[in-house]
């Protein structure tokens, strides 16, 4: 896994905060880093069949116990999707 790809959803991520207020209380988020590369990692293991929409919120929501609805992450899936490409 490319190091450039993971900063990128990385700092994605972080400027998207789905978070939001609870960012603070969460001690080992290091910047979003886990849950990049668990998303990049799933997307990897199911391609050429991902659903980049579905990985983002399903690792989200399962990383931080979030409740996303599919509308929340349609712009970070496709800048990830973005991302890929490059």
């Amino acid at each position: 896994m490319e190091e450039k790809k993971i900063q990128k959803v990385m700092n994605l991520l972080s400027d998207w905060n789905p978070l939001k207020d609870r960012v603070a209380t969460v001690s080992d988020l290091d910047g979003y880093r886990t849950e990049a590369i668990d998303i990049l990692f799933q997307i990897n293991l199911r391609l050429p069949k991902s659903n980049v929409l579905n990985i983002v919120r399903t690792v989200l929501t399962q990383a931080f116990d979030l409740a996303l609805d599919k509308n929340e992450c349609i712009k970070p899936a496709k800048r990830i999707s973005e991302i890929l490409k490059e």
